[in-house]
C-alpha cells in the first residue's frame, strides 16, 4: 500500500511540474541585431524584398538573405532539402536572432522534419510568419518556446498598424490592442497562453507531434481562400477532437476571399464559427485585425493574455 501511495505521489507530482511548465521566450531584438529573410514554402523569385529591408533597416537592423530566395521548384523555393538546410543555417547561426519567413502558400509541412532543434533550444530566437508558417508556430509551441505571427516581408500592402506592431514585438515593447465591438461578439474575460494561426494548417496538424494542445488556451484563427461547407468540417473536427472544450475563449481574425459552392452552404464562415462555437461559456472576438489582410497586426504565440469583450470593444493584453 506505501509503495502503491508513493507512485500516485510521484504521479502527481510529475502532472504539477508539468503544470507548472514554462514557454521560453527567446531574447529581445537590440539595435545591430541581424534578421533573416527565408522561405519555407512557396518560391519567392521576384525582386519585391527592398521595401521589407527598409523596414528593418530603419528600425536599426541588419539583414540577411536566405539561399532559398530565388530557388524555383515548380510551387516551392526549392527542395524540401535545401529549404530545411537554409532554415537550419539560421537556426544554428549565433549572429542571427530572428527568422523571417518570406510568404506562405504550402510546403513548411514537408521540410518540418528535417530539422534539428538542438542549438535553437540552447539559444532561441523569433520565428516570425503566418499562413503556412504556422506549422512553425504550432511545432514551436509543442516545444515549449514562444513566436511571432506576423506580417511578412511580400506584404507590401501592410498597414503601418501592422508594421509597428511586428516592430514592438521585436523589440519587446507593451503589446495590447482594443478594437471596436462587433455584433456576433460573445461577451466575457478570460486569460490564458495564446495559440493557434491559420485554421487549414491547425486542422492538417491534429494527429501530428505538431499539434498544438488547446487546454485552458485561447485560440487565434483566421483563413483565406476556403469553401465555406470546408470551414464548417474545420470547426467540426476541432469540437469532435476536443479542443473547443477545453478553450478559455477564441479570437476570430480575418476569413478572407471565401468561397461558396453552386447550392450555397448557408452560412458565412463566421456564422459557421458562431454556430460551431454557440454553446461553449467562452467570450469570442470576430473580425480581429489579423490575418490575411493589410491591417494584419502582430501576436506572440505562447504568451499569456488577457481578452475582455464587452458591448463597447473587445480589448487583448499581452502579459
Amino acid at each position: 500500500m506505501k509503495k502503491f501511495t508513493f507512485y500516485i505521489l510521484i504521479f502527481i507530482f510529475s502532472i504539477n511540474l508539468q503544470a507548472q511548465k514554462k514557454m521560453i521566450f527567446p531574447p529581445n531584438l537590440n539595435k545591430g541585431d541581424t534578421v533573416a529573410i527565408v522561405a519555407t514554402a512557396r518560391k519567392n523569385i521576384e525582386d519585391n524584398l527592398k521595401p521589407a529591408i527598409s523596414w528593418l533597416k530603419n528600425w536599426g537592423l541588419e539583414v540577411v538573405v536566405g539561399s532559398t530566395i530565388g530557388l524555383d521548384n515548380n510551387q516551392l523555393a526549392g527542395t524540401d532539402e535545401q529549404r530545411a538546410a537554409d532554415f537550419q543555417e539560421q537556426l544554428d547561426n549565433p549572429n542571427i536572432k530572428a527568422i523571417w519567413c518570406v510568404r506562405g502558400g504550402y510546403g513548411t509541412v514537408r521540410m518540418i522534419d528535417l530539422l534539428d532543434f538542438t542549438k535553437f533550444k540552447q539559444s532561441p530566437k523569433w520565428i516570425v510568419g503566418f499562413s503556412d508558417v504556422t506549422v512553425l508556430h504550432s511545432h514551436l509551441n509543442t516545444m515549449g518556446f514562444a513566436s511571432i505571427h506576423g506580417i511578412m516581408p511580400v506584404s507590401s500592402k501592410a498597414s503601418e498598424e501592422a508594421k509597428e506592431t511586428l516592430r514592438k514585438t521585436l523589440f519587446g515593447e507593451p503589446l495590447q490592442y482594443k478594437v471596436p465591438c462587433e455584433f456576433m461578439n460573445k461577451y466575457g474575460t478570460a486569460k490564458g497562453e495564446l495559440v493557434g494561426g491559420n485554421l487549414s494548417i491547425l486542422y492538417s496538424l491534429f494527429g501530428s507531434p505538431s499539434a498544438i494542445d488547446c487546454s485552458d488556451k485561447i485560440l487565434f484563427i483566421e483563413d483565406l481562400d476556403e469553401y465555406l461547407y470546408h470551414i464548417d468540417r474545420m470547426m467540426m473536427n476541432l469540437k469532435r477532437n476536443g479542443c473547443l472544450e477545453s478553450l478559455k475563449g477564441i479570437i476570430v481574425g480575418g476569413m478572407t476571399k471565401m468561397k461558396d459552392n453552386e447550392i450555397p452552404w448557408g452560412k458565412n464562415a463566421l456564422e459557421i464559427i458562431q454556430d460551431v462555437t454557440k454553446n461553449y461559456n467562452i467570450p469570442v472576438i470576430y473580425n480581429f485585425p489579423a490575418g490575411h489582410m493589410a491591417d494584419n497586426r502582430a501576436l506572440i504565440f505562447g504568451k499569456q493574455v488577457t481578452m475582455e469583450v464587452n458591448d463597447l470593444e473587445s480589448k487583448v493584453v499581452f502579459e
